[in-house]
């Protein structure tokens, strides 16, 4: 919540510090997270291995951002659904779905990029 009397900085700081505490709890308390987060670390291990340009180091971690923040915003609708309407309901079972979705949307096109990247490179040692 924004205090009043903090200044421009200090506000910053805070937003920073509550960002900081979101991240740590999406990957301590959430699977879907922590298992992602694993197949980053995984595949950064690969652009490292096969010596990957800046240009697929930028799309790389680009589709990787955009897989986390995809699920993080899942997660957080998620959350919330189940906070308004803890029991089963119609209509919010169809906004978790469509939650779902972009995750969904992000992991494929990331699967393409990852593609594009490493398929010519193992390709090379076979």
């Amino acid at each position: 919540m924004k205090n009043p009397n903090d200044g421009f900085i200090k506000g910053r700081l805070r937003s920073l510090g509550f960002s900081f505490k979101g991240m740590w709890l999406l990957l301590t308390t959430e699977d879907s997270i922590k298992v992602q987060a694993s197949i980053a670390v995984l595949i950064i291990i690969a652009g490292f291995y096969f010596d990957i340009s800046a240009i697929e180091w930028m799309l790389q971690l680009s589709a990787i951002g955009s897989v986390l923040v995809a699920e993080s915003l899942n997660t957080a609708i998620e959350k919330l659904a189940d906070f308004v309407h803890s029991d089963y309901h119609e209509k919010i079972g169809f906004i978790k779905d469509i939650a779902a979705g972009g995750p969904g949307f992000a992991a494929i096109i990331s699967l393409v990029i990852i593609g594009i990247i490493y398929v010519p490179k193992i390709l090379v040692l076979c």
